[in-house]
């Protein structure tokens, strides 16, 4: 890292004026900089959900929650969970 860096990058745009307002009118951020870094922090929160329920998905696909294993099996461990 070096020292007396921004983290922080100026950026200059076009955007939507409806989108922009009706984002300002939510109230988040004091300011479109505040405002920006939540849009983008929320976009990529998104991806990584999609990110982490596409391995499951891929995990399953693999190892299907019926298909017993030396432990049992998943399907019959969650119905048993889900009575007691």
């Amino acid at each position: 890292m070096i020292v007396g860096m921004s983290r922080r990058k100026r950026i200059s745009t076009t955007v939507d004026g409806t989108l922009l307002e009706d984002a300002r009118s939510i109230g988040v951020g004091v300011n479109d900089a505040e405002l920006l870094d939540a849009a983008l922090r929320a976009l990529l929160r998104d991806h990584r959900r999609v990110e982490i329920d596409d391995a499951y998905a891929s995990a399953y696909e693999e190892f299907p929650i019926d298909e017993p294993d030396e432990w049992g099996d998943l399907s019959s461990f969650r119905d048993a969970a889900a009575t007691t």
